[in-house]
């Protein structure tokens, strides 16, 4: 695994990478917990490291829009992995080399959920004309995070409904997966990573969506912590996060009832007093 490096036909790299080809054999390879989609190895060098990632599953994004949107993003500051290279591996997979930027949180408090809400909002608030030369995906909000394929008609019908009244949007640079395990700290700094489902949509259901997890697997004194860090660096207001976060739990609930989703011992209590308290979720939904 080694000279994995040496056998990647590199489509697009930075200037940055060039050092570190030359440093190639020299890299040590081991492997990090991955997604569903990638595998995920960490590659160390005497004097960096790394991320590799290779989509060799199911999965097949388009990487060489996650490459130039990171590209874009990093040179403007964001709160994102800085992207080396990407390329093709051997077998034809899309692979990614990116900045290794720490851990994964494991405590929060009301500096760090404000830290990470900043940093969603600074995304948010990146004018799309600043993203030259990369079509950026503008997905039907109800087919991309509800498909029929789903298999879940009575989630998609009420999903529809509340995203007419909730007037959905697409012109937005959004993460489309914002949680914690997309978010790594080192030395105080947070970094957002795996930007997979990046699209132009709504910031608010980025948000919702964010939301919601906290809400879910980490209590409702976080949720509530970081849900109004929101309301205080932004215009949204309280009535339109409750509705987007409708949309999330419904999505949730999606994904519970096919594909799966992370339980613990009390998620599902959790997530029935939730939709017990959304006034624009009927009963009876798990």
């Amino acid at each position: 695994m080694n000279n994995v490096l040496s056998n990647i036909r590199w489509k697009e790299q930075s200037a940055e990478y060039e050092a570190i080809l030359q440093r190639a054999d020299a890299a040590v390879i081991t492997p990090l917990e991955g997604g569903l989609e990638a595998e995920v190895y960490r590659v160390t060098l005497p004097d960096t490291e790394l991320v590799f990632k290779i989509w060799n599953r199911d999965s097949r994004p388009d990487i060489s829009i996650q490459y130039k949107v990171l590209e874009q993003m990093y040179r403007q500051g964001r709160a994102v992995s800085l992207p080396y290279a990407w390329g093709l591996d051997p077998g034809d997979n899309q692979v990614l080399l990116t900045s290794f930027d720490g851990v994964p949180l494991t405590e929060a408090n009301t500096s760090v959920l404000t830290a990470i809400a900043e940093n969603l909002l600074d995304i948010h608030r990146l004018p799309i004309d600043s993203i030259s030369g990369i079509e950026v995906p503008a997905y039907d909000f109800a087919d991309y995070f509800f498909p029929e394929w789903g298999g879940q008609p009575e989630i998609r019908r009420l999903a529809l409904g509340l995203a007419d009244k909730a007037g959905i949007t697409s012109h937005h640079l959004i993460h489309g997966d914002y949680h914690a395990g997309n978010i790594l700290e080192a030395a105080g700094a947070y970094t957002i990573i795996d930007w997979t489902n990046v699209q132009l949509g709504d910031p608010r259901y980025d948000i919702a969506w964010s939301i919601l997890i906290i809400r879910v697997y980490a209590g409702e004194h976080y949720a509530e912590v970081y849900r109004s860090a929101f309301l205080a660096k932004s215009s949204y207001t309280a009535a339109e996060l409750e509705l987007f976060e409708a949309l999330a739990c419904l999505r949730w609930l999606q994904l519970y009832r096919t594909t799966g989703i992370p339980l613990q011992p009390d998620t599902l209590a959790m997530m029935q007093a939730i939709l017990e308290r959304n006034g624009h979720l009927p009963e009876g939904l798990l």
